[in-house]
């Protein structure tokens, strides 16, 4: 068994989700982040558990062609990005890999996977991104967690987020320090402002801006209404979000508009989108149109059919399968959102979408009762994906197809599992990679109903 501090030389064969090389000692399993497959290094073990170990690279012996220059400044620092320092192409390998690996590994199962859906971008693609503050040599700074911790790196530019935030946050952290307003301190909660988050129309190019702040702050805002739109054209709206909880969730129950708009204005697979602070919306809007048309492809539906949305949102896949069925139901647990989803029908002319608010499963379970029967059921649950009453209700709804999106393989593929246990086969799968660069990865499932065969 391997020491704490032993020195090897190995092989990187495999990379995980976490972005941590693979590569074995003695039979053991050691996970050594920042490096790549196909690398050969000396690795110094550094914490040695009973089945795994981890490691760090002492000295790389000969790198793989896989490696690439990292551009970013801040990336070994940042716990944002995984995978900078490989390859496009190896990163989507990796992801198609991982995304394989859990349904056939974790759920049991064999489905046909469909070729892997690369982004057409891989910077400046995201439409929203939240900066946690701290204090740093008696000046406000923003950026992001270091990883496995609330340690605020400070980034002037982010190379996911577009340009334009980098100037706006320069702005709000000069007024921050100018008018002395003080920043939360997590562990004492003490302090007023928490995040700066910031959203913008990927096709209307409109920009909101919203302060996260502990208690209500309105008259020490007014000031920066002004000075952000007089410098910044495209933002509409300007939000104070209140969160006076001591809590690591972001954003709290509250909205107050300082300024402009109450919401921003999109357009995804056509249709006009509003959205509030508190609204889902995809963070890369033109990889999320090839996303949903993939659900579309996979749904297929008739013009006959109902189709149930669960965690919907603010709507967006429900809406942009409108016009292919006689109708639409969605179901979703934020009350705001639930309200863009019937205001953004509205705005699009679409009169046979229904949204309701609520926990998937319960709500779908009294709709229901109410009568409604749905013939494909769409599902873009959180990443512990869907409840135990949820999966239920859906077997029991007994549509002929489920459409499942999914930011977590490892959870769609138990899920998927759950199902099969109940008459539904796992038919296809297909890897998306939502956010080049970082560990995350979508995937996009197709379930039938398996049909019965009568032996009488």
């Amino acid at each position: 068994m391997p020491e704490k501090n032993q020195i090897f030389k190995a092989e990187i064969t495999d990379l995980t989700a976490e972005g941590n090389g693979v590569c074995r000692f003695d039979g053991m399993a050691v996970f050594v982040p920042g490096t790549a497959v196909g690398d050969i290094a000396e690795i110094r073990t550094v914490k040695v558990l009973k089945s795994y170990a981890f490691g760090i690279v002492e000295r790389l012996v000969s790198p793989s062609p896989d490696r690439v220059e990292n551009s970013c400044p801040v990336y070994k620092q940042c716990g944002g990005c995984l995978f900078r320092h490989i390859s496009y192409d190896a990163e989507c390998r990796t992801k198609n890999g991982i995304v394989r690996g859990a349904f056939t590994r974790i759920g049991g199962l064999s489905p046909e996977f469909e070729s892997f859906l690369a982004a057409e971008e891989t910077e400046r693609y995201r439409n929203k991104a939240q900066y946690p503050l701290a204090v740093a040599d008696g000046k406000a700074v923003c950026g992001f967690y270091a990883p496995r911790s609330h340690r605020v790196i400070p980034v002037s530019d982010c190379v996911l987020q577009p340009h334009m935030f980098s100037g706006i946050l320069e702005a709000v952290l000069d007024y921050i320090s100018e008018k002395k307003l003080s920043v939360y301190d997590e562990e004492s909660n003490t302090g007023i402002i928490r995040h700066i988050y910031l959203r913008r129309g990927a096709h209307s190019g409109e920009i909101m801006v919203c302060i996260v702040v502990r208690k209500d702050i309105s008259r020490q805002l007014s000031a920066l209404c002004r000075v952000l739109t007089e410098r910044f054209a495209d933002i509409k709206s300007i939000v104070m979000n209140i969160n006076p909880q001591k809590t690591n969730v972001i954003l709290g129950e509250k909205c107050v508009t300082l300024w402009g708009s109450d919401t921003i204005s999109d357009t995804m697979c056509g249709n006009r989108i509003n959205i509030s602070p508190l609204s889902f919306y995809q963070v890369n809007t033109l990889h999320a149109e090839r996303l949903y048309a993939k659900a579309l492809e996979f749904a297929a539906p008739q013009k006959s059919d109902t189709i149930a949305d669960l965690y919907c949102g603010a709507g967006t896949i429900g809406l942009s399968m409108a016009k292919y069925a006689a109708k639409i139901v969605g179901v979703e647990i934020v009350p705001q959102a639930v309200e863009n989803a019937k205001g953004n029908a509205a705005l699009n002319s679409i009169s046979n979408a229904e949204f309701y608010c609520g926990d998937a499963g319960e709500v779908f379970g009294k709709l229901r009762k109410q009568g409604c029967k749905p013939d494909i059921i769409v599902i873009d649950p959180p990443r512990k994906g869907c409840s135990a009453e949820t999966i239920d209700v859906i077997a029991e709804a007994a549509p002929r197809k489920i459409v499942m999106i999914s930011c977590n393989p490892a959870t769609a593929a138990r899920d998927a599992k759950l199902l099969a246990e109940k008459g539904y086969s796992t038919d296809k799968v297909c890897g998306v990679d939502m956010f080049p660069r970082t560990g995350h990865v979508e995937c996009v499932v197709l379930l039938s109903k398996k049909q019965t065969i009568n032996k009488s």
